[in-house]
């Protein structure tokens, strides 16, 4: 499929948080945003498609989740992942942020511990928080310009008294896709340990040639207490209909699951969402193909232009996702002033490291999400300011 991610659509107006809410996050408009993990290409036109044929019914009411959705999903995991999943196994649930809250909420009580592993994205710190939850952190380990999990670490968080695991494959921010032996190794402490995992496999489609992502349940035994968060939104660029699902094989999971989802009444079986979901899955395969040759490109572009032209700024490679972890310690610059660099000086408009944690200190998240020209244009900017100091 030839699909023209070079094209330039036009954001302003349509309440894009990206786009025309950068005033309110950054403080000024005149900058480029490269933030928000969604992308600013035209989601594929089967979704599309299936949107317009839905919106052309003029009657919008009350809607189920069709069996044809729950079969596409199967398929997809099937196709793509090489994993059987049964039906009796799928939660569906508004979104995967939401399904973090629940999953605290589920499965640890108010003062028990749940183990992240920063830097990580910022709604793994506030599920636990904001619930009452205990925070135990188990830092990521910088080695030799790859995130390792401090697995010696995590058996002491654990012994600590976890209760759950709130698990990041592949990694956002650092774009690690885990090896099946640093999976397995992370099973050995959680059986151990009696802990649930959520493990979050929203960017588990973006994944660059070769490498493979491996779903944590397709390695667990009776044993394990897994509950994977799957989407199409981030794949398909598709995350405001906010519709995504729960892999749970474990009834009693689900159960508990299903208690907290209806004891806040949560519900987005909109049927733009569901439309959208099916035919993501069912259609969109090409066009994934396609989008993943062309974000890999983008990748290499940031990576030989940083070389080249600021080596005082570094990349993380990643290994999947579309964010891009910069390490500009080498500037040394406080948070704020690395913030104030790229915002009011570069003019462009990037995640703050620390935002994912203490350990973010020092690092930038590129979305690389956009147009090459756009990513240029970002990386022109960055340079020339630092040259003309």
């Amino acid at each position: 499929m030839r699909v023209d991610f070079d094209k330039i659509i036009a954001r302003d107006g349509t309440a894009s948080v990206k786009q025309d809410g950068r005033a309110g996050y950054f403080g000024t408009s005149d900058i480029l945003p490269l933030w928000v993990a969604d992308m600013d290409f035209a989601a594929p036109e089967a979704v599309t498609k299936a949107l317009t044929q839905r919106a052309e019914h003029p009657i919008y009411g009350y809607t189920f989740y069709p069996e044809s959705m729950y079969d596409a999903l199967i398929s997809w995991l099937k196709k793509r992942h090489g994993w059987t999943v049964e039906r009796d196994w799928i939660v569906i649930a508004p979104g995967v942020v939401t399904s973090l809250f629940a999953s605290v909420m589920a499965f640890a009580e108010k003062g028990e511990g749940v183990v992240i592993q920063p830097p990580v994205y910022a709604p793994f710190f506030s599920a636990i928080t904001t619930n009452q939850r205990r925070l135990i952190e188990n830092p990521l380990i910088l080695v030799d310009g790859v995130y390792r999990i401090d697995y010696e670490n995590l058996e002491r968080c654990a012994a600590d008294g976890a209760k759950l695991l709130l698990f990041c494959s592949p990694h956002n921010p650092v774009g690690r896709v885990w090896s099946k032996t640093e999976l397995e190794q992370l099973l050995a402490i959680t059986r151990h340990y009696d802990i649930t995992i959520l493990s979050d496999e929203i960017h588990a489609d973006l994944i660059y040639a070769g490498e493979q992502h491996t779903s944590l349940e397709t390695l667990a035994n009776s044993s394990d207490k897994i509950i994977t968060a799957v989407a199409p939104s981030k794949t398909f660029n598709i995350p405001g209909l906010g519709l995504s699902a729960l892999i749970v094989p474990n009834s009693a999971q689900r159960v508990a699951l299903k208690k907290v989802f209806d004891s806040l009444h949560l519900s987005n079986n909109n049927p733009f969402s569901i439309a959208a979901f099916e035919a993501a899955y069912r259609d969109g395969e090409a066009w994934l193909d396609a989008l993943l040759i062309y974000l890999r490109g983008n990748r290499d572009y940031v990576s030989d232009f940083l070389n080249k032209n600021i080596p005082v700024i570094r990349l993380i490679q990643p290994q999947g996702t579309y964010l891009i972890w910069l390490d500009c310690r080498d500037l040394k610059k406080t948070d704020l002033q690395l913030e104030a660099f790229f915002v009011k000086e570069a003019k462009v408009g990037l995640n703050l490291g620390k935002s994912f944690g203490n350990v973010g200190s020092g690092f930038m998240r590129l979305n690389i999400a956009s147009p090459r020209s756009v990513i240029a244009d970002a990386l022109n900017r960055i340079a020339t300011t630092l040259n003309s100091r």
